[in-house]
């Protein structure tokens, strides 16, 4: 589609630009460790992508990802496996309580997600004892982060059977078109037959499993739980989804270009690691926030004058 050929051009530029400029950037060492690292942001970019389809949003997922890096680093000493499942029903139970909040009490997600948010970080902060919880050294669940199979990165293998699983549920499933439909309208979602709930208690719920993924992997590849990680997580997975074309008032939106929203936001950051290494410039990590939230704001502006002048044109037909 034509509205998706920006961000198609801009992944290509960047592509261009970081294979001429820089001697190892197209390396299989810097290649496997960006889609390593980026595993993370992709999980709960996806999660978001169904959130905000529903015309939803869910702040927590950072603080819930960093909640279950903790649960996952507690859980360690009783295997890999154990460490996993319990940092990803952490995750899950935030993501349900979210769901359930916002069906039954009819709270904005907007202020039930941000009170989870405040929620989670603190209760991380409780089980870590405001520190970071190292993870069993005799345990194997720091495969999952660092760990490979057939020669690619768990986590990226991870991330990549999460991102077809989303693509399919959009495109092919009963769940996707019903959240698809709750973006476009509740109301007329209701009056259809609908059970708006109860897709909605499933689309917050997998969010919330997602960024306890997210979080295992933060745990494993760090060797411990970081109970202060996590801020700022929304706002690259709101970015990355808005940048792939979702609208964010719902009713609208693709995993594939939510994928290439991730990739474009990652690349960037990782070109200026690159330009760091050269030496012409020196930017300290606190400018990741500073371009995220400066590519969100821009995909915002943008939005809104599309969707303003399509509001012109529909009024002009008439």
């Amino acid at each position: 589609m034509k509205k998706n050929l920006p961000i198609v051009i801009a992944l290509a530029a960047l592509l261009a630009l970081g294979v001429t400029r820089y001697d190892h950037f197209a390396d299989a060492y810097n290649l496997l460790s960006f889609w390593r690292y980026n595993s993370m942001f992709l999980l709960i970019s996806i999660g978001m992508a169904f959130v905000i389809i529903t015309g939803g949003i869910d702040l927590s997922v950072g603080t819930v990802a960093a909640l279950a890096s903790v649960v996952s680093a507690l859980a360690s000493p009783h295997g890999g496996l154990a460490a996993v499942l319990a940092g990803s029903l952490a995750g899950l139970a935030v993501g349900l309580l979210n769901g359930l909040v916002i069906t039954r009490m009819r709270i904005l997600p907007f202020i039930v997600t941000l009170a989870t948010s405040l929620g989670a970080h603190g209760l991380a902060l409780l089980l870590g004892h405001n520190d970071a919880v190292g993870i069993a050294s005799d345990s194997s669940f720091a495969g999952f982060g660092q760990g490979d199979l057939f020669g690619l990165p768990v986590p990226g293998i991870v991330s990549a059977v999460a991102a077809v699983l989303g693509w399919i549920a959009l495109r092919s499933s009963r769940f996707g078109r019903h959240a698809l439909a709750i973006g476009g309208s509740e109301e007329a979602s209701r009056l259809m037959g609908l059970n708006v709930d109860r897709t909605l208690v499933a689309v917050y719920a997998v969010s919330g499993l997602l960024a306890g993924i997210a979080g295992s992997i933060l745990a494993a590849q760090f060797g411990a739980g970081q109970p202060n990680e996590g801020v700022g997580w929304e706002l690259f997975a709101i970015s990355a989804v808005v940048l792939g074309g979702t609208r964010l008032t719902g009713g609208e939106g693709s995993i594939a270009m939510t994928i290439a929203g991730v990739a474009l936001l990652a690349l960037v950051l990782n070109l200026l690691n690159f330009e760091n290494g050269l030496g012409y410039i020196s930017l300290s990590a606190y400018w990741q926030s500073v371009i995220r939230g400066m590519f969100l704001l821009l995909v915002i502006v943008l939005q809104a004058r599309v969707q303003n002048r399509n509001r012109g044109a529909v009024k002009l037909a008439h």
